[in-house]
Parts: structure tokens; sequence; C-alpha cells
């Protein structure tokens, strides 16, 4: 039967249109409740999904990150039907790729997804269930799988091209040791895999409950017209934008392997009810770790900017981006061959969706935002346990200033567009984890920019280390700070700074790989801020002095970015 010729109800509509993000979301929970990293159950690195038969992204969790749902889970289920067929996916088979080939992101994002099959017989395949998780380390040369100079994905670890780890409701012994011997932590990943695997079975039954309840013809009705709904809601939406082609540049400051700067420049076109973003421009692909595949980067990256623009609150689905096209070439650095490393992948996604934004300053000026402060500002720091020698890998992302709007300031200290609902792991339990203690973490005074509606701040965090370790560190947009918008001012650039035992004058850092530190040492992390929104010199005198009172500018900020002079008492 055509799923466009079944009637449904709107009640039933409804009903499965809250069921299918609501399943995904209980999902979620779990794997927070059973994994057994803290890259998985604090910093949730990792997203759930549900795509069609044919691979269409039909719902994702809320809180998800954006870039592994975008296209990810969908190209890896495309990808095992190529292989498979459709035919030889049968009840109970569990699939997991990592392929940069096929996912275009760095090898520890894995995909596992399973059928989902429902109807009288239990046979007719009405979609997969799709978990993308962050494995922490799957061999290659440096520990977590992430090394800053590796220059092609050989050196980053196991792939693994779609295949079966469970087949027909059994597990496949032999992949399961090629995966536990290839990883240098196989107790805390073979137990987030679980968490994974537990997650994509809990959804396939919950998602064969519900097509089973109404029958798998009403049930693919309503997902068909809930595609439907959301083309039509985006292309009314692009309809009231003005035509016209418009461009906006930035750059990265370098790949981590050479010195030079990364172009990102993009056109967005928008025709009637279409809108296109063009990368034909884009910085070529690179000899650093940066580089990610067509779909994993630059469809990515599109989809997420194309979703803040355009589809703000409609669901993220393939209908809502039925009206999005792109233009990108192969060998650009959001779709490298796929020898090309990738480790760091999504270093360039948070400076690209600003770039999609800022282009669009001219046609939604009450849209658009001030830049945020789009980058990793990631630390990790990689030992031993003092007593036990055992190795530990800690990564500690930094969060940052988000860019004002107009009618609001900037949000944050929050992760990157790129990143979703990722979260600071607490500072109690790294503590408890690592050897190192906390001595300072506060906002960052002066780090959003200035404007009638200011940039969002970054934090100072300050680690003191309590045994000898090496560190990593990755902060860009340096030379490129976060801009501001219709007249508003850069938030500040993130660095890190190195003091010595006690030293005052510190060692500053942007990108560092194998840093050595010692017992005492003090590393202080400073993140970005986000870019203002308006002429400075518009924002309320009593706003003005409002932030100084709280901490969030300086009273010499306040003179010379605003004009107002605040007293030593608050008084302005």
């Amino acid at each position: 039967m055509n799923q466009r010729e079944t009637r449904i109800d709107p009640i039933t509509l409804e009903v499965v249109r809250h069921a299918i993000v609501s399943i995904t979301d209980e999902i979620d929970a779990n794997i927070a409740r059973t994994a057994f990293s803290p890259y998985i159950y604090e910093y949730k690195d990792y997203a759930v999904g549900f795509v069609s038969a044919e691979g269409e992204l039909i719902a994702q969790c809320t809180g998800g990150i954006p870039v592994f749902v975008a296209d990810s889970i969908g190209m890896a289920v495309r990808d095992g039907l190529a292989v498979y067929g459709r035919d030889d996916f049968h009840s109970g088979d569990v699939v997991v790729c990592n392929y940069a080939g096929v996912q275009g992101q760095h090898l520890n994002n894995t995909v596992m997804y399973t059928p989902v099959l429902a109807g009288p017989e239990s046979d007719d395949l009405i979609g997969f269930f799709a978990i993308n998780c962050h494995w922490i380390d799957i061999g290659g040369s440096a520990v977590g799988s992430i090394s800053y100079t590796a220059t092609d994905i050989f050196m980053e670890g196991l792939q693994l091209r779609t295949i079966k780890l469970w087949s027909r409701g059994k597990p496949v012994p032999e992949i399961y040791r090629i995966i536990e011997n290839n990883t240098r932590f196989p107790k805390e990943l073979m137990g987030d895999i679980e968490a994974q695997l537990g997650g994509c079975l809990l959804g396939r039954d919950r998602f064969v409950q519900l097509a089973d309840k109404y029958g798998p013809d009403v049930y693919r009705a309503a997902l068909a017209t809930i595609l439907d709904q959301c083309e039509a809601a985006t292309r009314a939406r692009i309809r009231a934008i003005p035509d016209g082609s418009y461009e906006a540049e930035s750059f990265l400051d370098s790949d981590g392997v050479t010195d030079q700067r990364i172009p990102i420049k993009v056109r967005v076109i928008i025709a009637g009810d279409e809108m296109t973003v063009d990368m034909s421009e884009m910085s070529d692909q690179v000899s650093g770790c940066i580089n990610s595949g067509y779909f994993g980067g630059g469809r990515t990256t599109a989809r997420v900017a194309f979703k803040y623009l355009v589809a703000t609150g409609e669901p993220a689905n393939a209908g809502t981006f039925r009206p999005l096209k792109l233009i990108l070439p192969e060998g650009k650095l959001l779709s490298a061959e796929a020898t090309a490393a990738m480790g760091l992948y999504s270093i360039p996604f948070p400076t690209v969706i600003d770039t999609i934004i800022k282009a669009l300053e001219p046609a939604l000026p009450e849209k658009v935002t001030g830049a945020h402060f789009g980058t990793f500002s990631s630390i990790r720091f990689l030992g031993k346990r003092p007593g036990t020698g055992a190795l530990y890998n800690c990564n500690d992302s930094g969060h940052g200033g988000w860019g004002a709007s107009k009618g609001r300031d900037g949000a944050g200290p929050f992760r990157t567009m790129a990143h979703g609902d990722t979260r600071i792991i607490p500072l109690e339990l790294q503590e408890a984890l690592y050897p190192y203690r906390y001595e300072e973490f506060r906002l960052r005074q002066d780090s959003g920019g200035a404007g009638q509606w200011r940039g969002g701040l970054g934090f100072v965090k300050a680690y003191l280390i309590l045994a000898p370790c090496k560190m990593w560190a990755n902060f860009d947009r340096v030379g490129c700070p976060p801009w501001g918008v219709q007249g508003g001012a850069a938030g500040m650039s993130g660095e890190v700074r190195v003091r010595r035992d006690g030293a005052d004058v510190p060692e500053v850092l942007y990108k560092a790989e194998n840093f050595e530190l010692q017992a005492g040492d003090r590393v202080e992390v400073m993140t970005g801020g986000g870019g203002g929104y308006g002429a400075p010199k518009a924002r309320p005198v009593e706003t003005v002095r409002q932030d100084v009172v709280r901490g969030y500018i300086s009273r010499a900020a306040a003179a010379q970015h605003y004009g107002v002079e605040i007293a030593a008492d608050g008084t302005a």
C-alpha cells in the first residue's frame, strides 16, 4: 500500500510524532546510566536516532550531538544497505561502522545500528535504530586515537567497515576480540559498547511496539506526513528570505602540522523556497588531522547552520532538510579523501557554521548572531596513576561564550554549536579520578564582545598538577576572533597558560602535544567569548553598571567600549 494513500487521523499522527522523539530520549537517558567512561556518562559524547528503511533521518534525541545525527547515522545505514542488501538484515543483527570513507569523521565515532522489523510476521523492515558513540580509544599512534600530528587515517586506529557485531541474535566473538585487542582501555570501551548495544536493542523494541500498535502501513504514513509537513514549514521560512547570493569568509590559524592559515569561504544562495550552501572555495584538504568527509563534514555543518537559521522550531529530520542543497567538490577540507587524517575532524565545524550564519547577515539582520567562541578549547592529560601505575587519559573540553543576538546577550559558557548538550565533567569527579586539583573556576571577565547586546563569556579554569603527565591542547581562532554583527565588537580568543612551579610569568600555548608537566605546575585554561550585537554605545547605562557589579566586564572596559564611567562603589 502506498504510504501516502493510507489515511491517518490527526490524533494518531501527533501520538506518533511525539513518540518517535520520546523513544530516542529514553535511550539517551539509558546510555548515560549504563556507560562506563565519563566521556559518555558525563560529557555525553553520543547521539541517538532512528532512520528509515532507506537510511533517511526520521528522529533524533533532543540532547544529542548535532554533528553525529545530522547525517552520520544515515550514512552508516545506507552503506549497510549497499553492503548487505535489504534482504540480508535479519532480526537480531547489530552492525557497527566507523569507516572514514563512509562516516567522514574520526574513527572514535562508531555508529551501531539494528534493523527494526515489525508486522504480523515480524519481517517488515520499517527502519533502523542507531546510536553514534565516541569510543574512547580504538588504537592508532596516540592514546585516545587522536594524534594532533597524524597525516593519514591509518595512524588513527582500527577501521570497521560495516560489519555485524551480532548476527541473528547472537554475538560474533571474533569481532569482539578484534575490538578488545585494539584498545588501550578494554574495560571502559567494552563497557561503553554494552551500553550502546543495550540502547540499540531497547530502542528497536520500542519502535516495534509503536509500529505494531498502529500497523506498519499507518506507521509509515505517519512518518511520511511528518516529513512532508516539516519540509513545507521549512520552505515557507526560506521564501521569507530575500532571494540573492550572500558570501562570508573567515579562517583557522593552522592545521596543527603547518603554520598556514586555513581559509573558510562560503556562499549562501536563496532562490525561492530553496537554500544552497556553496563551499566550492573552501580550503582544500590539509596535511593535518582536521579534515572530514562530504557527509560527515560538509553536509553536517550546512545542516546545523540551516537548522539555526531557517528551521529553529522544526525537528531535525530528512523532511526539514529537503530544501537544503550543498555544492562541495571532492578533495576539500570538508569533503576529504577517505585516507586523509580526521582525528580532529570537527575543529573547523564551529567556524564554518559561524561563517554560514555571517553570510546571511544582510538578509537576516534580526536573526543572525555574533560568532561564538567557535573552537574546541580542549585540554587533555595523559599519564599514570600514582600508586597503581595504571594509564589514564582525561579529556576536558572547554566551554565558551556564544554570540549575542538582537534583544539578547550571548549565552554561555556552553560547548559549540557542533556539540549540542555535551557537558562539563563535574570537577569533583575529575579530582577523584585523575591526579590534579582545581584551584580556580570562574567566568572570564571582558571575554564577551561589546555591543548593545553583549557576547557571552568564556571561563577560566586552573589545574594544579599533582603527578608528572603529558598535556595536549587545541585552541584556534586566535587570528580570527569571534566577530560581532551589526556594529558589535569581537569577543576574546582562548589560550592556555602554564606556570612552572608557581612562576609569575606564564608560558602561553595554543596548540600542544606531549607537553611535559611536573607536579606543582599550574595550567590555566582561558576560553573565548562570543561576539556582540549592535553598537556598544546603545547599551543602557544601567545594564553596563550591572555588568560591572556582577564582574562580567571591568570598569576599564565599561569606559573604553561603552563610554560609561563606573565608580569604585558601583555607581555610574
